[in-house]
């Protein structure tokens, strides 16, 4: 399937000069979301995962149906305020600012297998303070599974050796 025509442009969003990657009409058509998310967990091949980590919002979307196909659990990762356990955080910068992200202390266990999954890579920031979470709880990183790469951006660079897999590159 070609999921590329799937994905809309969107300019100047959320700021001047970055074009979003829209990917809400993939989420409005049946068969290419249901092709995405098979795709997504074929790029897991057989390997063993414990918990997908979903980063806030998008992450959301995917993480969970990867998590119930993957015979895993799901761990939402999220902004600040949102979660209402313990928690720890990791603060890292975007390709137009700054953020921060936290986890449930709880929510990883020492030697778990963790697949990563974001719906896109663009800097890697993001993803690096995922990985900084995932590792400071103790888990074990599977892989980073993406639905799009924006391979321009570099992103893969900064995430230290990492396996990294995508559906879709621009």
């Amino acid at each position: 399937m070609d999921f590329k025509s799937y994905i809309r442009d969107v300019p100047n969003f959320p700021h001047n000069g970055i074009i979003f990657k829209d990917i809400t009409p993939l989420l409005n058509n049946s068969e290419a979301l249901k092709m995405a998310v098979d795709g997504l967990k074929n790029m897991v091949d057989n390997r063993k995962v414990d918990k997908v980590v979903g980063m806030e919002s998008r992450g959301f979307i995917f993480g969970p149906m990867l998590a119930e196909k993957l015979d895993a659990g799901f761990v939402p990762v999220r902004k600040p305020g949102k979660l209402p356990s313990e928690k720890i955080s990791e603060s890292y910068a975007l390709e137009y600012g700054s953020d921060t992200l936290e986890i449930h202390s709880d929510s990883i266990q020492k030697g778990d297998k963790v697949l990563i999954h974001d719906d896109v890579l663009a800097t890697g920031g993001t993803a690096g303070a995922v990985v900084k979470l995932v590792e400071r709880l103790g888990g074990e990183i599977v892989q980073l599974n993406f639905l799009i790469e924006l391979e321009f951006l570099k992103g893969l660079d900064k995430l230290g050796g990492y396996e990294m897999k995508s559906l879709i590159t621009y």
